[in-house]
């Protein structure tokens, strides 16, 4: 009998899926200049291993999440230029993050003419916990002010300076929030537009230096 998945387990197979992925041509995606082509095929890949080696439920359109039961979303991004987006909610979700922990892929995409086939290596798969997924500026600003006795003025201020998709009652009730209670630094760029801009080169940057509280690079873990 399948074990069930747990976030654990959701990392360990996330290092164990990567790594065997890296290893395999794929005449499938030769010639594929589509990002969401293929991060699409890599989300579809990774479900499949997943499915043949644990119970677990899989996310729907009104989840809006892979994994809704761990509260986790995949990502699969190019290193070339590590994005994505995501439905926008709240404009707190910049403050206190998207809501729920990402999984991050980040491939180089290696076509070999030769053979015709793309070779995907896998730089990285990165956990963000949930906490750290808001946007880096803004939460190192509100921090930095909070550190200096910042008032309720003088957040809503920066709320304004920042751009946040708010009214005047939503930035002080936000501002109000946030005096209550502090949020953690997030490691994302988060952008605003209709769905959110996610940038992940920070995250890229940080575990590449080892990581920091709230960021793993899954393929340092031991086994």
């Amino acid at each position: 009998m399948k074990p069930k998945l747990t976030l654990t387990f959701l990392k360990q197979a996330a290092r164990d899926f990567v790594k065997k992925l890296s290893r395999s041509g794929l005449k499938e995606l030769y010639g594929v200049t589509d990002g969401k082509a293929i991060g699409t095929y890599v989300e579809h890949k990774f479900h499949d291993y997943l499915t043949r080696n644990y119970t677990y439920g899989i996310g729907s359109s009104a989840s809006g999440i892979d994994f809704p039961k761990l509260n986790v979303d995949l990502k699969v991004t190019s290193i070339r230029q590590p994005q994505s987006s995501c439905p926008f909610k709240s404009a707190s979700q910049k403050v206190y993050g998207l809501g729920y922990h990402l999984l991050v892929f980040v491939y180089e995409k290696m076509d070999r003419h030769a053979r015709r086939v793309t070779y995907l290596r896998f730089h990285q798969a990165i956990f963000v916990q949930k906490e750290h997924t808001g946007d880096y500026q803004a939460t190192k600003g509100i921090l930095d002010i909070l550190n200096k006795d910042g008032n309720k003025d003088d957040i809503e201020t920066f709320l304004l300076e920042r751009n946040l998709p708010l009214d005047d009652i939503g930035r002080e009730r936000l501002a109000r929030k946030i005096l209550q209670r502090p949020p953690k630094l997030g490691y994302l760029t988060v952008s605003n537009a209709l769905q959110w801009r996610l940038q992940y080169g920070r995250i890229v940057s940080i575990v590449q230096q080892g990581g920091k509280e709230g960021v793993e690079n899954l393929l340092t873990r031991a086994g």
